[in-house]
């Protein structure tokens, strides 16, 4: 009985997310909306921004806390949309909308399973749900700000379109800006040092270069130089050539000590966009992940990127949906999925949080 009545509580929330746009950075609405819906089942509710989150009623700062994380924000629907993006429409098994599968499922499930161990008292572990802004442009004024207001947090389970698999590891990504310096001349003459030979040194080593440790879920870390720009007249010798890669890293390494790793092989100026995006993972026999293998789950390894990535403890990534649908035109998710990935959060998190039987008996 109480599984429906999550259940239906869960598409009713999903439903009134769909009819609010809420593209990165506009997310207000849902989030008075994702309060309310806390608030009025007698939830104490925190907000910061755009960011709505909350703890368990029997909150212990002796326990440790595992956060059950996911967004609310959604990118811009794509002009081959044939249907209203914010019409959460039902047809058979399928709940229409943007946003309906990345993440909204997610987050009504997570908040489901949240609800559900809420009021209990015996559990040893506290729950914070946290649903989220700016993922999806990977703002500053999303989970990441909000990480210092909820305290010391053991693990967590983020809430991404996986087929409810278990995704182990996430690559990381840095986006790095190089610059090759040369001296100007004129073409016709032996004069000036050219900056695109320079840099074409340098982007040799880096389709070369290969890391000596290998992932056992990614393989190697993959650099691929995506931009080159230089020169300004067919007769000048360009003194300067600048050039962009892109790098996913994976969970053997840290953006920084790739980072450093390019800076000690190139003559070019390196400059990161930015490190924050770190590969993540969860040890394969965490007790998260068993729970999960017991329920028949499977692990891999993600290629895709998430806030996740803005996390320094051990992550789960594991929800309602297909990420092949995310930012699809007529996007849609499963009304049997979201009821499924309920149970699931239940049941993974029940063999995790809850006291054992004879602890139960005491």
């Amino acid at each position: 009985m109480e599984l429906e009545k999550r259940y239906d509580e869960a598409v009713d929330l999903l439903r009134a997310m769909i009819r609010i746009p809420s593209f990165s950075r506009e997310e207000s609405g849902t989030a008075d909306l994702l309060a309310g819906f806390l608030s009025d089942r007698g939830v104490a509710v925190h907000r910061k921004g755009n960011n709505v989150w909350a703890f368990n009623r029997h909150y212990d700062p002796a326990r440790p806390t595992i956060l059950l994380n996911s967004h609310h924000d959604t990118v811009r629907p794509n002009g081959a949309y044939t249907r209203d993006p914010f019409d959460p429409a039902i047809e058979g098994d399928r709940l229409y909308g943007l946003g309906s599968n990345d993440a909204g499922a997610s987050g009504v499930s997570l908040l489901a399973a949240f609800l559900h161990f809420y009021d209990r008292s015996d559990l040893r572990y506290n729950l914070c749900a946290a649903i989220t802004a700016e993922e999806e442009n990977s703002g500053s004024g999303g989970l990441e700000s909000v990480i210092p207001e909820l305290g010391p947090l053991a693990f967590a389970v983020v809430g991404e379109p996986t087929l409810m698999q278990m995704a182990i590891a996430e690559r990381g990504l840095m986006v790095v800006d190089c610059t090759a310096r040369g001296r100007a001349g004129h073409a016709a003459r032996e004069e000036g040092d050219n900056a695109i030979y320079r840099a074409m040194e340098d982007i040799e080593w880096f389709r070369t270069y290969r890391f000596p440790k290998e992932s056992d879920l990614f393989g190697a870390v993959k650099m691929s130089v995506t931009i080159v720009s230089a020169g300004t007249q067919h007769n000048v010798v360009p003194a300067e050539c600048r050039f962009t890669v892109d790098i996913r890293v994976t969970d053997r390494y840290t953006n920084e000590e790739v980072l450093d790793t390019i800076r000690r092989h190139v003559r070019s100026e390196v400059v990161p966009r930015s490190t924050r995006l770190k590969p993540s993972s969860i040890d394969p026999q965490h007790p998260i992940v068993r729970a999960g293998l017991a329920l028949g789950r499977t692990t891999y390894g993600s290629p895709t990127t998430s806030d996740q990535a803005l996390l320094d403890i051990p992550s789960l990534k594991m929800g309602v949906g297909d990420s092949a649908r995310s930012h699809s035109a007529d996007e849609f998710v499963g009304l049997g999925e979201i009821r499924e990935g309920i149970e699931l959060y239940i049941r993974m998190l029940d063999a995790v949080i809850a006291p054992s039987r004879g602890e139960r008996n005491l």
